[in-house]
């Protein structure tokens, strides 16, 4: 598949001692995010994982190992997390599914549900959590969440129950926002187009050429590279995005244009 990318000679840094959960942590978008934390900072960093350990072996990452069934779930998997790191300065949300893959007239009541439970309530579950944990501890904080492009033209036919989580991710996101400046606590999300992170291998069981043939409709001839969303998402947890909040951060390559 296509995919020239170049990658900078520096990474976005974060202040030493953050310390910072990733949920879905041990997915593609994950590990990239995890490889450039531990390239460019002194974090502390909860790498969560439903079924799957992470692949770093580092004295900085605390490993969390939970599958998300409730909301006591979600608010646990953050409890552990804050009491074996002594604090919490972000989240970053990346967990996510796509469980029913065929075509949405054909989706049953207990489909529906868990496609907007694993994708808008346990993310909405796990913000709330950390945000209680960040105004409980009197620190300031960031929150970011994770929705896509494709969820502002309907989603697909294969995909709209998902769509429509991910739209309700950004309405999350501004509450949140509102909710969350008097105390400095800032939320953000990026809006993901098409990206190489294995998420459409594993959901939708896309071959090396159905992937080829989707990344010719983006106007840069490619998929996202992992890497180029990992270093947006540091950049917003960074002091240089000291300044945003209630924002959706496009990365799609001009799909859709």
């Amino acid at each position: 598949m296509k995919n020239i990318f170049d990658q900078p000679n520096w990474v976005p840094r974060l202040s030493d001692n953050y310390k910072i959960i990733v949920t879905g942590g041990t997915g593609g978008l994950g590990s990239a995010l995890i490889r450039l934390l531990l390239e460019g900072s002194k974090s502390i960093i909860g790498v969560h994982g439903d079924s799957k350990k992470t692949e770093f072996q580092d004295s900085r990452i605390i490993p969390l190992k939970r599958h998300f069934n409730s909301e006591k779930d979600c608010s646990d998997v953050i409890k552990e997390f804050v009491d074996r790191a002594k604090g919490i300065d972000a989240l970053v949300v990346l967990n996510g599914s796509i469980k029913f893959s065929g075509h949405w007239m054909n989706i049953s009541e207990d489909q529906w549900n868990t496609e907007i439970r694993e994708n808008l309530s346990f993310p909405f579950f796990l913000a709330r959590a950390a945000m209680k944990a960040m105004i409980s501890n009197k620190t300031s904080g960031k929150i970011v969440m994770t929705g896509t492009e494709s969820s502002l033209h309907g989603g697909s036919k294969i995909s709209m129950p998902y769509a429509i989580a991910k739209r309700g991710t950004e309405c999350m996101v501004q509450g949140l926002a509102k909710e969350g400046a008097p105390h400095n606590i800032l939320v953000n999300g990026l809006r993901l187009g098409y990206f190489e992170s294995g998420f459409h291998q594993r959901w939708h069981n896309k071959t090396k050429a159905e992937m080829q043939e989707r990344a010719e409709l983006v106007p840069l001839k490619r998929g996202g590279n992992p890497i180029e969303a990992a270093a947006m998402v540091l950049y917003l947890l960074s002091g240089y995005g000291d300044f945003i909040t209630g924002q959706m951060v496009p990365l799609t390559g001009g799909d859709w244009l």
